[in-house]
């Protein structure tokens, strides 16, 4: 199927997330010739929304570095994994009102955050990462020390 009817396509199912932030980029090519479609969104963003595939295209979200929260931002990530499901946990729990209003959703529970801003499951994200962190795939998550005042 042709590109441009995909995209098209993919807005008439979607579109209505662009009053949300949705930006969609087009079909992208990745190593080893994988062709998907690419997103980006704000980092609050209820990622639920969106599908993991869409006409058989891996759909990959991103969210431009200079709009990420300070507590997503490290300087060293050989030492941190940006994407530690405690970050998810820390963030949400810190921004519980402003996820609320920013997503229009008064009544979102916890979980609700956490699966919406953490690729739409955080459960199996949090699984991945306990997963990765036993393999050594990622850095075991250290507390980050808060400074004394």
């Amino acid at each position: 199927m042709d590109r441009q009817l995909i995209i098209k396509e993919f807005y008439k199912q979607y579109g209505y997330l662009v009053e949300y932030g949705l930006k969609v980029d087009g079909m992208a090519h990745l190593i080893g010739d994988c062709v998907v479609i690419s997103v980006q969104t704000p980092f609050i963003f209820d990622r639920t929304k969106l599908p993991k595939q869409f006409m058989g295209f891996d759909i990959r979200d991103g969210t431009p570095s200079n709009e990420m929260p300070i507590e997503f931002q490290i300087p060293n990530d050989d030492n941190e994994y940006i994407w530690a499901y405690q970050r998810f946990e820390k963030y949400v729990d810190t921004h519980l009102d402003l996820i609320r209003k920013t997503l229009n959703n008064p009544s979102m529970t916890r979980i609700q955050m956490l699966d919406a801003l953490c690729f739409g499951n955080f459960e199996e994200h949090k699984s991945m990462c306990i997963q990765w962190e036993n393999d050594g795939t990622i850095p075991k998550w250290i507390k980050p020390s808060t400074p004394e005042l």
